[in-house]
C-alpha cells in the first residue's frame, strides 16, 4: 500500500515508526545534520563541574583550590627550624608580657596594652616597658588615675611613644565606660579602639580570648609570606597578605603561622641580609636565589 493510498490511520502507524517525512517524533527526536545524537545529551555536554578528588557521586560541587608550591614542606622546614624556641618573641613575646596570676580580666587588658606597646618596637623593648608598668599595679583604674608625662616616662623608649600614651589613655577611657574595664570580644570591636589595627585585634583574639578569628600578620610575616610565594601576586600591606593567606592555609594553622614566622624571621629570614645559606629552605624558597 503506498502512502498516497493509506488511510489516517495507516499514516499514524507510519509516522510512529520513524517515517514522518522529516518531522521530529516526540520519543525520538534528532538534530538535523547530525543523526544518532539526541538533543538532550548534547545539551549536557556544556555543563562542567568539578569535584575534589576521591568524591563519590552526588557530591557537592567545589571551586578549584589555588595554594602555593612546596608550602607543606616550607611550612614542616620552619617548625624544624623553629624547634629551639629561643627567638625574642619567645622569650619577651606579648604572651610572656602578662601577668598569668591577675584575674582574667586584668589579665586581658595588660595583654592589649603590651600588645599597643609592641607596634613598631623591639620584643625586648616592649617587654621592659610592661614590666615597669606592672610594678606599679596595671590595671584599667591605674592607668586612668595616671598623668600622662609619667606614663610617658615609664613606656619610654618604645617606638612613638608620645602617641602611644594617647591611644593607652583614650582606650582605656572606652573600657571603663563601654566594657566594664575588659577588652571586647571580637575583631570588629577591638579595631575601633585608638591605636588597635587588625594585627593587634587578631593577637588579642588569640591570647586574651583563646579565640582564632582570622591571620595575625606583621612585617615579618608579610615580607616571608611574599618572600615564599605563600601569596597569588605581590601584596603591599600587611593586611593584604592577612587576607590572601586565609583564602588557602587551613585554618587550624591559622593560630601557629603567626608565631612560627615571627621567630624565623627575627633569627633567620631577617629583613635586610637574610641568612638563607643558614636556611633549611633555600632549595625550595623562591627568592633565595634573588637575595
Amino acid at each position: 500500500m503506498s502512502a498516497a493510498r493509506a488511510g489516517p490511520a495507516a499514516l499514524r502507524r507510519l509516522r510512529s515508526a520513524g517515517g514522518g517525512g522529516g518531522r521530529e517524533g516526540k520519543g525520538g527526536s534528532q538534530i538535523q545534520g547530525t543523526p544518532g545524537i539526541p538533543r538532550r545529551s548534547r545539551r549536557r555536554k556544556s555543563l562542567s563541574i568539578a569535584y575534589e578528588a576521591g568524591q563519590d557521586d552526588g557530591a557537592e560541587p567545589c571551586r578549584a583550590h589555588w595554594e602555593p608550591r612546596d608550602w607543606q614542606e616550607q611550612l614542616e622546614r620552619i617548625r624544624e627550624m623553629r624547634r629551639s624556641r629561643d627567638a625574642p618573641v619567645d622569650e619577651m613575646g606579648v604572651h610572656k608580657c602578662y601577668d598569668s596570676n591577675a584575674p582574667p580580666q586584668v589579665m586581658r587588658y595588660q595583654v592589649l596594652l603590651a600588645l599597643m606597646l609592641s607596634s613598631q618596637t623591639k620584643d625586648q623593648v616592649t617587654s621592659a616597658a610592661m614590666l615597669r608598668l606592672r610594678r606599679r599595679g596595671l590595671t584599667v583604674d591605674s592607668v586612668l588615675q595616671m598623668d600622662d608625662d609619667t606614663l610617658g616616662q615609664i613606656i619610654y623608649p618604645v617606638g612613638f611613644w608620645r602617641n602611644k600614651v594617647k591611644y593607652i589613655k583614650q582606650t582605656t577611657a572606652i573600657l571603663k565606660q563601654k566594657y566594664g574595664g575588659d577588652i571586647p570580644s571580637t575583631v570588629e570591636e577591638l579595631v575601633q579602639l585608638p591605636g588597635v589595627g587588625p594585627k593587634m585585634a587578631h593577637l588579642a583574639m588569640h591570647i586574651a580570648w583563646d579565640s582564632v578569628a582570622g591571620i595575625a600578620v606583621d612585617t615579618h610575616v608579610h615580607r616571608i609570606s611574599n618572600r615564599l610565594k605563600w601569596v597569588k601576586k605581590e601584596t603591599k600591606s600587611p593586611e593584604e597578605t592577612r587576607v590572601a593567606l586565609e583564602e588557602w592555609l587551613p585554618r587550624d594553622l591559622w593560630k601557629e603561622i603567626n608565631w612560627l614566622l615571627v621567630g624565623f624571621g627575627q633569627q633567620t629570614c631577617l629583613p635586610v641580609n637574610p641568612r638563607c645559606s643558614q636556611c633549611l629552605n633555600q632549595d625550595i624558597c623562591p627568592a633565595a636565589k634573588r637575595l
